[in-house]
């Protein structure tokens, strides 16, 4: 992938650099806080080589995969290096909206950090259990002080992606919160503290993130107001002066004891739900975590781990869960690698099943679970019974990072052994549950293919009518530059899709929106109704014919409404691919037959 390239028609079709206000990444996914949403083309974003996915609600998110980081890099230049006006928001976004934004935009560069020296802890517990490096020995000490650093200095953590959010002065932001963390200040509030004769409340300030969120929130506005009003040639030192004079003392007085007690509110809410769902809370998560990944809705869930994270040291309901939906993907990938005949569906199942093992789940859910109805119940069924199984047994997590094998010694716990236990009892739940059910669910609309013969010609008629255009001109680049092979493109003046010669039908998509067919003569032939038509979900769409079904030609494919096709804005055009392309060479297009409604627009010779 050419990173600089692909970020270039990110940011273009984005609505450009100065529609982006904030771009970060997670494990799989570029998230790009914009302006106005409705400039960005999102099917033009799906069409990026590289790009997997695109989901414009709260964010536009779009999934990259493997490369996200090289990716992000790139768009991060660009956005840098542009000089874009000062803009408002056009979005009409509702205050919800406005949080989730603002919560996956501060939590999510965390992730990395927390989870890198969670999985490093994690491991010295099992180095530790298993006697090759003692907890006692200054080396294990000075490891575990490694990892617990990105815990306890979450306030300064927090300070810098909440004033890089706000755009506010970083340095001073975490100038502010660091106030809170100082060994000294922890020792005078331990002490009992007064601040012009108000008390201040002793709250252990290392750790936490609401109350340097609310810190920033404040000083960010105190900010604005001292550099609108102080004099240019003393802003420098004036302005962030009497912001730090304000803003620490007030936090340590209210702000500060107020996001601790929200902290500790969230974490009580998830225990009151977890005491009275049980196990139900866990294996309920696991089921609905596909629907909320592929909505990119998994991140509000974030404070509350890291929450969890930092007041208890560990979580039990969300990485549980998500253990459970991580191993159910890879299971059922799997099933549908090993039973497909399909070569492509075979291949990217079985990419996506590794993926989804070792904790990253968006190839698997965009390239089979929501494209296929019998994958989705079988990542249903497998998540609910692994979470089910998991949430019984109290498994608990110690690190905040996507579980999969690579990642499982996150479930060692310092006082349990057996929890370690229960997680590998867990996978190997949900991965077989989600197997099986995928082997017996798996059916794939498909027939033998005649046997094939040559031909010295065959003629193609027009599958529907309307004014041809070249392939070059379809929007979409798998079509366009004849990555599938060579054919024709059609703008569509009627709903009806007819055989273009006699065959079998091979395949029937489950939206109607497309199908495949064998010739009598051995040209394999793929015909799409509309670009993203997927997204119908066979609205507008009805299949004429089932797999296996012989057709002569002239034969009706598919019926479709090209005026609610049209209406609900997306592009009609008919594309007719020739699969087997390099097996013919085209010849001067025969004349139409007599009286035929559809004129010849391809005549093949099969390549000696």
């Amino acid at each position: 992938m050419d990173h600089l390239q692909t970020a270039q028609e990110i940011v273009a079709r984005a609505g450009g650099a100065e529609n982006i206000e904030h771009v970060e990444h997670c494990s799989t996914r570029l998230r790009l806080s914009l302006y106005d949403n409705a400039k960005a083309d999102q099917a033009g974003l799906e069409n990026i080589a590289g790009v997997l996915g695109v989901r414009i609600n709260v964010q536009c998110q779009v999934v990259i995969g493997a490369e996200v980081i090289q990716v992000y890099d790139a768009v991060k230049r660009i956005v840098s290096g542009a000089s874009a006006p000062a803009q408002t928001k056009q979005n009409k976004t509702g205050p919800v909206a406005i949080i989730v934004d603002f919560i996956i935009s501060v939590f999510q560069p965390l992730v990395p950090a927390i989870a890198g020296g969670g999985v490093l802890k994690s491991l010295l517990l099992l180095l530790d259990t298993l006697g090759w490096l003692s907890r006692s020995s200054s080396t294990w000490k000075v490891l575990d002080n490694i990892g617990s650093a990105p815990i306890y200095f979450l306030p300064i953590l927090v300070a810098i992606t909440t004033a890089t959010k706000l755009k506010a002065n970083i340095l001073v932001a975490v100038s502010a919160v660091s106030v809170m963390v100082l060994p000294n200040m922890a020792k005078h509030l331990a002490e009992g503290a007064e601040f012009l004769s108000l008390d201040l409340k002793n709250v252990p300030y290392a750790s936490q993130v609401f109350p340097a969120i609310l810190c920033v929130l404040f000083y960010a506005q105190t900010e604005k107001l001292f550099n609108r009003f102080t004099p240019a040639s003393v802003r420098v030192f004036l302005s962030p002066m009497l912001s730090l004079l304000i803003t620490v003392p007030l936090t340590l007085l209210i702000l500060g004891p107020l996001g601790y007690e929200l902290g500790a509110g969230l974490a009580k809410v998830i225990l009151w739900l977890y005491g009275h769902l049980g196990f139900l809370a866990t294996a309920l998560l696991a089921a609905a975590l596909p629907f909320m990944v592929a909505a990119g809705m998994h991140k509000p869930m974030l404070p509350y781990a890291i929450s969890s994270m930092s007041q208890f040291g560990r979580e039990f309901i969300y990485l549980p869960a998500s253990l459970a939906h991580n191993i159910a993907e890879s299971g059922t990938c799997f099933a549908i690698a090993l039973k497909s005949k399909n070569k492509v569906i075979k291949s990217t199942a079985f990419s996506a099943g590794i993926s989804a093992l070792f904790g990253i789940t968006e190839p698997a859910i965009y390239g089979v679970t929501l494209l296929h109805k019998q994958a989705l119940y079988s990542v249903l069924a497998g998540s609910f019974v692994g979470g089910a199984f998991v949430g019984w047994m109290g498994i608990q997590a110690f690190a905040l990072v996507g579980p999969g094998l690579a990642t499982i010694s996150m479930f060692v716990s310092p006082d349990n052994s057996m929890n370690i236990v229960y997680a590998l009892c867990g996978v190997v739940i949900a991965f077989g549950v989600s197997f099986f059910s995928a082997l017996m669910l798996w059916k794939e609309k498909s027939a033998p293919l005649p046997a094939q013969k040559a031909v010295s010609a065959l003629d193609l008629i027009q599958p529907v009518r309307g004014n041809i255009i070249p392939l070059e001109q379809v929007n979409d680049d798998v079509f366009s530059k004849r990555i599938m092979g060579d054919g024709i493109a059609i703008i569509p003046q009627s709903g009806t899709l007819i055989a273009p010669a006699s065959g079998v039908i091979v395949n029937v998509f489950e939206t109607g929106h497309a199908v495949s067919m064998l010739t009598d003569s051995g040209i394999e032939l793929i015909f799409h109704i509309g670009i993203d038509t997927i997204k119908r979900n066979g609205q507008g769409f009805s299949a004429q014919v089932t797999p296996g079904q012989r057709v002569l030609v002239g034969d009706t494919l598919v019926e479709f409404d090209l005026e609610d096709i049209t209406r609900a804005g997306f592009d009609p055009v008919v594309i007719m691919v020739i699969t087997n392309s390099e097996r013919f060479s085209r010849q001067p297009e025969s004349a139409a037959s007599p009286g035929s409604p559809y004129p010849i627009i391809m005549t093949l010779k099969e390549s000696v």
